[in-house]
């Protein structure tokens, strides 16, 4: 048990709803729903109650869930009323439950803490709960319910296990040396696997910027000189009028975002100033800007006018690009297929011509850097740092042979401890309150 404290919290979105659903957890989970709902309830069946203070006035009519703990989500008793989604409704069930000694507010993210704290979840699986309540895209929900089955701390917990038989036999060949049922051999086939496990982590290591894809967004950058068309195809793959388009050269000078869903992917789409020589001093800041958003991308559309092709020069990255060629709709056919051979894609946004294969493409190119969904790929920054830790005691261990064995072994302990924390399986307080504020209230 955490404390003695129970919590309480809305666990379910923004009022009004048609229903909200209120969580309580803790040890006087079952007296508050003995007397709010009249009477204990069968556990993990839906009960249909009347709702009463503890003075006998009425709340509400909902639906009543009771979990016993240990098999609840915190480890604890828990509850659940499903109520009218009134904001009325909801602040006086839960001034009325907080009303009961021993029961206060939940903080941002406590009940997952308590199912952490309880074991019923590891920090990897809480990470992904946290992602799987924001996910928006597809892609974003797969990967998030994948990790919070449990998938990627089993691929960390593997690694450890193997360090810690690895270490346990390198101590074992140290301290019986000298017995007969010690094989000597037993040393170069641990460093064997070692190698090998550093491989695997350093290939897992590499997938990070595909998981990155997956959560943050696809990142594209329009680039081209003035008036080559970057304003007018930004509205048509965002289907609104989010960047004003004039025959005025200069007209964007800010950077301008929106965010796509193409192939279950989020895609991230920004509009730039127009590149070009001597422009004001506010439009040379946009295109400062345009340059260096431009650095980060991971598509870079380089666009320009057909019917009037301008250099916009050397590009500002090495970032994968598309040359697209717009305004399709003012050449004649004939001129119109002797251009198409010089970009990648024409397109005209004014009769729609090629833009959903630029989509298409876009979406594709996507999909190539995020990988398969189903691919086990570290979630998060701090998984590389600790995995990044672990590989270089890993390979000292192995470079280092001008010490002795109880150092190299020393290496492999701090290498399955880096590993550990990833996880939680050894001490992480100092990690719990930064992992734990990403969630809401009721979760």
């Amino acid at each position: 048990m955490i404390s003695g404290d129970s919590i309480v919290a809305l666990s379910s979105g923004r009022l009004p709803a048609g229903v909200a659903v209120i969580r309580i957890s803790g040890p006087q989970t079952r007296f508050v729903v003995e007397t709010i709902a009249n009477g204990m309830v069968k556990g993990r069946a839906a009960v249909l109650r009347r709702l009463r203070a503890p003075d006998g006035t009425v709340l509400d009519n909902g639906l009543v869930v009771f979990f016993p703990g240990p098999a609840s989500f915190t480890g604890e008793d828990v509850a659940e009323f499903h109520v009218h989604g009134g904001r009325a409704v909801v602040a006086r069930m839960l001034e009325t439950i907080t009303g009961f000694d021993g029961v206060r507010h939940a903080e941002p993210g406590e009940f997952t803490r308590r199912a952490f704290l309880n074991g019923k979840v590891d920090l990897v699986e809480t990470e992904a709960l946290a992602d799987l309540v924001n996910a928006e895209t597809e892609a974003q929900r797969r990967f998030a319910v994948q990790n919070a089955e449990g998938v990627q701390s089993e691929l960390y917990l593997g690694w450890r296990r193997r360090l810690v038989h690895a270490r346990a036999m390198i101590e074992a060949e140290i301290d019986f040396a000298d017995e007969d049922d010690v094989p000597g051999s037993v040393s170069d086939t641990v460093w064997s696997d070692v190698r090998i496990m550093i491989d695997e982590i350093h290939q897992h290591i590499a997938g990070f910027r595909a998981a990155e894809i997956i959560r943050d967004g696809f990142e594209v950058v329009i680039l081209g000189a003035p008036n080559a068309g970057k304003s007018s195809l930004f509205n048509a793959l965002a289907r609104r009028d989010a960047a004003i388009v004039t025959d005025e050269p200069g007209t964007t000078r800010d950077l301008l975002e929106v965010t796509l869903d193409l192939q279950g992917l989020r895609v991230r789409l920004t509009d730039t100033a127009g590149l070009r020589d001597a422009p004001g001093k506010v439009e040379a800041i946009g295109i400062e800007k345009a340059k260096a958003k431009a650095h980060g991308a991971d598509l870079l559309l380089l666009l320009q006018d057909v019917a009037d092709p301008r250099d916009i020069g050397s590009l500002p990255t090495e970032a994968p690009a598309l040359r697209v060629g717009t305004k399709l709709d003012l050449l004649e056919s004939r001129a119109a297929n002797e251009a198409a051979g010089d970009y990648d894609l024409v397109i005209s946004v004014k009769n729609g011509a090629g833009v959903e294969e630029l989509l298409a493409e876009i979406g594709r190119r996507a999909a190539e850097a995020a990988g398969s969904v189903g691919d086990v790929l570290p979630s998060r920054l701090r998984h590389v740092e600790l995995l990044g830790a672990a590989n270089s005691h890993l390979l000292r261990a192995i470079d280092d042979r001008t010490v002795g064995q109880e150092l190299r072994a020393e290496e492999l302990r701090l290498a399955a401890d880096r590993l550990g924390r990833i996880v939680g399986a050894i001490d992480v307080e100092d990690m719990l309150d930064v992992i734990f504020s990403q969630f809401c209230i009721g979760k």
